[in-house]
């Protein structure tokens, strides 16, 4: 499954000297193994970034462009085989797994397109005769860490952006889905960027994250993780003093108001909550619903729910595949039972399901009763849990909303413009989607703000933190 790749260094694939298993989450069992790279091999890759800078710079944005749509032309061409990987590595249904690939093809689009707008501007001077020049450069080399739970769109995310930029990257994506950056990698091959302008590690921290963050010559590291291993390469940037950007954790509120569209936010919102099983930074986590709708939102939730197929991602009937290994699953259990032991009401689901017989699955859950103290409503669960609770006013409903030290994304359903304004005036988030859970898009800027988190992928905002700014004052 994996015999044409590996780790990928200056241009070329090497099969590497150690290699690790990659586990299926529906099976349980190998799916193949890939190169686990030395110290030494990642060693090489940030020395091919750097013979690789010059020449990625001298292309010029609009060489780089031409690079990205080709590599984008290849990705379109490759999407069944990029789904696949998809779907295989993390259990994911097939259709969100083609419709992450599609998002990340986006990705280079909109980035080539960003490569060409890369603006300077003229400042008038006060000396005579005098002006200022204010241009962008390439940050230089950037190190990029990418979580498995979206593993094409979230190094297409970094990639794009850096490589539009004129920036050489060295892409370590999670050890537990390698494939997918593999298959993107090979496209970027294939687009004919220079020799060392994209590598590719996989392996432990110790071989890959500690020569990244050691080396002096990565001005910039990117990371989709946890709020933990952010704060951890906050404290290992700061030695190097190199830039850092990083979407962290959530915990995202979802108000739905007393005059919301109740089936609306029921036929959104289901699917949204157990898409790729819960396991996504954006969810909804924490679900506020006005007394005068929780009884009929709280019946609806669940009799959608209780449609929602369970399988391996690769039949095109499932609806929901597993978590993405063994240590998960056993946390998404011991979550469901401490608030169950708390007080909360399982509405629904609540265990492994029986007929599945192997895999890391566990039923898409709804819990009611729940209290603002109880971990699964605290913490972010990360898992196909849907924690519901009530509210009185609007102003509870916010106050509620805010009491996280997360805040990557917030959510509101309601008829009214006025309180739509307010609501995204007074939640404290980085992106608040009313009536919409459709935050991620290659146009739009994808962040967080206090512990999810810092800088913005996407937008005319994304390849912001891949560009220095340099200031001339220039005299005749």
């Amino acid at each position: 499954m994996y015999s044409q790749f590996g780790l990928f260094i200056d241009g070329s694939w090497t099969p590497g000297a150690v290699t690790a298993e990659v586990i299926s989450p529906v099976t349980e069992k190998p799916l193949g193994t890939v190169p686990a790279a030395t110290a030494d091999e990642t060693r090489a890759a940030l020395d091919a970034a750097a013979r690789a800078l010059p020449k990625l710079r001298a292309l010029g944005g609009f060489a780089r462009a031409e690079a990205l749509h080709k590599a984008a032309d290849e990705m379109i061409r490759r999407t069944d085989e990029a789904a696949r990987m998809i779907a295989l590595e993390t259990g994911k249904p097939i259709a969100q797994a083609g419709r992450e690939w599609g998002l990340a093809c986006d990705q280079f689009r909109w980035f080539a397109e960003e490569a060409r707008r890369i603006y300077g501007r003229i400042v008038d001077s006060r000396v005579p005769g005098g002006r200022f020049e204010v241009t962008r450069e390439p940050v230089g080399i950037v190190g990029a860490f990418t979580a498995w739970n979206f593993p094409a769109a979230l190094p297409a995310r970094k990639l794009a952006p850096a490589l539009a930029a004129g920036c050489p990257v060295v892409l370590r994506p999670s050890s537990q889905t390698p494939g997918v950056a593999m298959v993107m990698v090979d496209c970027l091959r294939a687009a004919g960027l220079p020799d060392g302008a994209v590598n590719l590690v996989v392996g432990s921290t110790g071989n890959t994250y500690a020569p990244i963050m050691a080396d002096t010559r990565v001005r910039k590291v990117s990371l989709t993780g946890s709020t933990r291993v952010g704060q951890q390469m906050i404290r290992d940037a700061a030695d190097t003093v190199k830039k850092v950007s990083m979407e962290l954790g959530g915990n995202a509120p979802l108000i739905v108001y007393d005059d919301a569209d109740l089936e609306n936010a029921l036929d959104l919102t289901v699917p949204t909550k157990f898409a790729n099983c819960g396991q996504v930074c954006v969810t909804p986590d924490r679900i506020f619903v006005h007394d005068s709708l929780h009884d009929a939102f709280v019946e609806g939730f669940v009799a959608r729910t209780a449609k929602i197929r369970l399988g391996d991602g690769l039949d095109p009937d499932t609806g929901m595949g597993p978590l993405i290994n063994g240590g998960r699953l056993e946390e998404i259990e011991s979550i469901v039972q401490d608030a169950i032991r708390a007080g909360a009401t399982l509405a629904h689901g609540g265990k492994r399901p029986a007929h599945l017989n192997s895999g890391y699955f566990f039923e898409p859950t709804v819990l009611t009763d729940v209290t603002d103290d109880m971990k699964v409503f605290a913490e972010e669960n990360f898992g196909p849990i849907a924690a519901i609770t009530r509210f009185s006013s609007e102003e509870e409903a916010l106050t509620r909303a805010n009491a996280s030290d997360m805040g990557l994304s917030a959510y509101a359903f309601t008829r009214s413009p006025d309180r739509a304004r307010r609501t995204v005036a007074a939640l404290k988030s980085g992106m608040v989607g009313i009536n919409s859970f459709a935050l991620a898009a290659s146009e739009a800027p994808f962040g967080g703000t206090n512990h999810s988190g810092m800088g913005r992928e996407g937008g005319i905002e994304g390849i912001e933190d891949y560009l220095d700014t340099k200031l001339a004052q220039i005299v005749f």
